[in-house]
């Protein structure tokens, strides 16, 4: 096997989807390891469990600095570190577009939606609003627009009677616990390859094959 991919994490919260990143990484399902985590929060749970697991964490303060300065900040880090892949798990900031053009195709997002519905802060809740009766999460490749990229990989969750944001927020997160390491896995192949506005998922295993899934998900092909 050779070096395994080094990822940094930019998270805002609290951390669900970088330790399903980093569980995934220490069970060896993925060939990458968590180098560094940073975040816009001193609060953020994110570092505390980055610092549980002996991962670099920095806080990356915004306040008085233009969005430049911040991003120069974090992408000096991420050098620092080696990184060759960054994720966005749960990061509520806006990337510029300088930061997106330096990373692109190395900067990847999850969205607890089926992109290209219900982009934003609060696709769950805008789901339930809307009276879908499918929702569920997108894995993509980042670009100059917010919840846009080219997308890798989707899962389809149903919306229950009685559900509300929360409740499906929660199944859906344990989907994107699931839909995220993938992802990350199918980089360090070398198996996603993009071409406009779609990702092809080389030929290969199948994790549907290799591990457990949830009852009623609608997995992709390349899951």
């Amino acid at each position: 096997m050779g070096e395994k991919l080094r990822i940094g994490v930019l998270a805002s919260g609290t951390g669900t989807d970088l330790q399903s990143i980093i569980d995934a990484s220490e069970k060896d399902m993925i060939d990458a390891d968590v180098v560094t985590v940073i975040s816009d929060n001193k609060d953020a749970f994110a570092l505390k469990r980055a610092e549980k697991h002996k991962i670099k964490a920095f806080f990356v303060d915004p306040i008085g600095k233009n969005r430049e300065k911040h991003e120069e900040e974090i992408d000096a880090v991420l050098t620092d570190k080696n990184v060759n892949l960054v994720v966005c798990a749960g990061y509520m900031r806006i990337l510029s577009s300088s930061f997106v053009k330096k990373w692109y195709s190395k900067l990847i997002n999850i969205h607890p939606a089926l992109l290209p519905s219900f982009k934003g802060t609060n696709g769950q809740g805008d789901a339930i609003n809307y009276g879908v009766k499918i929702s569920g999460c997108t894995t993509h490749f980042m670009d100059h627009e917010t919840d846009h990229g080219p997308i890798i990989l989707q899962a389809a969750v149903k919306v229950l009677p009685g559900d509300d944001r929360d409740k499906l927020a929660a199944r859906i997160l344990d989907v994107e616990h699931q839909i995220l390491p993938r992802s990350i896995q199918l980089f360090a192949e070398g198996r996603l390859k993009i071409d406009g506005r779609k990702v092809k998922v080389l030929a290969g295993d199948s994790w549907k094959d290799k591990y457990e899934t949830i009852p009623d998900v609608l997995y992709p092909e390349g899951y």
